[in-house]
């Protein structure tokens, strides 16, 4: 048990912190020891550990200068007008889907949507 001096006092404080240090080395190759809990853990660890190269991702490739653009536009954003932005596109995608479903009807109505008859 610690002496409650020790911590009121605060006088052996050091040397009650260097006792709680350990020094014991544990063997971590082992699989026996130490299983994987999650399998491709090791393998992406392994990747992470390649030094990182000055060419840009395989996704990065295909994108344009306007796709760059806005991609640094949006990660300027806070997160309310980040927010603010993604409800626009909502509304958007919403205004759409009702112009699409009005088009469809009246295609419908003038028959541009009947197959031909064989």
């Amino acid at each position: 048990m610690i002496h409650p001096n020790i911590l009121v006092k605060g006088f052996y404080w050091d040397d009650f912190e260097t006792s709680l240090l350990s020094f014991e080395k544990l063997d971590r190759a082992s699989p026996d020891l130490w299983p994987e809990q999650l399998p491709g853990v090791a393998e992406f660890a392994a990747s992470c550990k390649n030094p990182i190269t000055n060419s840009p991702p395989k996704w990065m490739a295909e994108l344009e200068s306007e796709d760059i653009e806005m991609l640094k536009e949006l990660g300027s954003l806070t997160i309310a007008n980040l927010m603010e932005k993604v409800k626009g596109l909502q509304n958007l995608a919403y205004q759409l889907g009702l112009e699409e479903s009005r088009e469809m009807t009246r295609g419908k109505f003038l028959n541009i949507l009947e197959r031909p008859k064989k």
